[in-house]
C-alpha cells in the first residue's frame, strides 16, 4: 500500500474560521434588523445564522480531526470525520427550518405590523452580501480540495443567501402593500426550501459513510491511466474504489506475464500506482501482483459496479 499525504488540508481550517466570523457578524446584523422591524421573516433569517455558527464550529472540529495522520487504530486515516460534520450540519438545517416554520405560523395567527422597514432591510442586505462572499470562497476551496465539510458549509451559506433574498422581497412587499400575512408566508416558504437543502446534505453524508464508489468521471480517469498497460501485456482486475472525505482509496490486482522477473514486475506495479495518483492526486493505492497465467480464463472478464476491469 502506498499512502498519499493530503496537501493543503491544514489550511482548510482557515475557511472554517472565516465561516465562524461571518456567522457572528451576520447574527448581529440580522438580529438588529429584526429588532428594528419586528419582522418574523427577518427573525427566521437570524435564527438560520445561529445554525450557520453551529455548523461552522462543527466544521472546524471535524477538519481538525480529518487532517490527523494514520495511527494504529485508524490505519486509513481520519478523513471520514468530514462526513460527520456535513451530517450534523444537515440536521441543524432541518432544526432551523422547524423553528422558522413554528415562528411563522404563530405570526400568521397573530399578525403585527412591521416597523422601520427601510432601515431593517438595509442592515439585512449587508449581512446577505457578507454571506454570499464567504459562501463563494468556501465553495471554491471545497471543490478544489474535495472537502465535503466545506461544500456542505458553503451550500448552507448559499441557502441562507437565498433565504435572505426571499425575506427581503417579502418584507419589502409588505412595506409597499401593507398586507401583513405575506411576511410569515414568506418565512414558511423559506423553511420549506431549507428542508430540501438539509435533506440533500444529509444524503451526501450518508453516501460517504456507506463507502460509495468514486464518481464516474474519476473512474474514467482511472481506466484511461491503466489502458496503456494492457497494450503491453499487463492487466488488472478486482478493482475497488471508495472515497472518504478528500481521500480516494483504490485497490486492484495487477496481472503481469509469469516469465517476468519479480523485481521488474514490482517496478511496473510501482509505475501503475504513480499513474493512479497522478490522475487522482489524493488517492491511496493498494495493489497486489499476480501472474496472468494463474488467473481463471474468465478472470479478466469480471466488471464490478464500482469500476472493476
Amino acid at each position: 500500500m502506498t499512502s498519499a499525504h493530503l496537501p493543503g488540508r491544514t489550511s482548510l481550517k482557515h475557511f472554517a474560521w472565516l465561516s465562524i466570523a461571518a456567522a457572528l457578524i451576520t447574527i448581529g446584523l440580522k438580529s438588529l434588523a429584526y429588532i428594528l422591524t419586528g419582522s418574523v421573516g427577518l427573525l427566521s433569517d437570524a435564527l438560520e445564522s445561529l445554525v450557520n455558527l453551529a455548523g461552522a464550529v462543527m466544521a472546524l472540529a471535524m477538519l481538525t480531526i480529518a487532517v490527523r495522520p494514520e495511527d494504529d487504530e485508524h490505519a486509513y486515516g481520519h478523513t471520514k470525520a468530514e462526513y460527520f460534520s456535513s451530517g450534523v450540519e444537515g440536521t441543524l438545517i432541518l432544526i432551523a427550518a422547524l423553528s422558522i416554520g413554528a415562528t411563522a405560523v404563530q405570526k400568521l395567527l397573530n399578525p403585527k405590523p412591521i416597523e422601520q422597514i427601510g432601515l431593517g432591510l438595509g442592515v439585512s442586505l449587508v449581512a446577505s452580501l457578507i454571506n454570499l462572499a464567504v459562501a463563494l470562497a468556501i465553495r471554491k476551496a471545497g471543490r478544489e480540495h474535495h472537502s465535503i465539510t466545506l461544500e456542505a458549509n458553503a451550500r448552507h451559506l448559499m441557502t441562507d443567501v437565498w433565504t435572505s433574498g426571499g425575506v427581503l422581497i417579502g418584507v419589502g412587499t409588505v412595506g409597499l402593500t401593507g398586507w401583513q400575512p405575506l411576511d410569515p408566508l414568506v418565512a414558511i416558504a423559506v423553511a420549506l426550501n431549507i428542508v430540501r437543502s438539509g435533506f440533500g446534505i444529509i444524503k451526501e453524508s450518508v453516501a460517504g459513510l456507506m463507502d460509495t464508489a468514486l464518481p464516474p468521471e474519476d473512474l474514467e480517469k482511472l481506466h484511461a491511466a491503466l489502458a496503456s498497460y494492457r497494450e503491453n501485456g499487463v492487466d488488472y482486475h478486482a478493482l475497488r474504489t471508495r472515497r472518504a472525505g478528500a481521500a480516494s482509496f483504490v485497490s486492484l490486482h495487477v496481472s503481469v506475464p509469469g516469465i517476468w522477473p519479480v523485481q521488474y514486475g514490482h517496478q511496473v506495479v510501482a509505475r501503475i500506482e504513480e499513474d493512479i495518483r497522478r490522475v487522482l492526486p489524493n488517492a491511496r493505492v493498494i495493489t497486489h501482483m499476480d501472474a496472468r497465467e494463474d488467473l481463471p480464463r474468465n478472470g479478466n472478464a469480471t466488471c464490478e459496479k464500482n469500476g472493476g476491469g
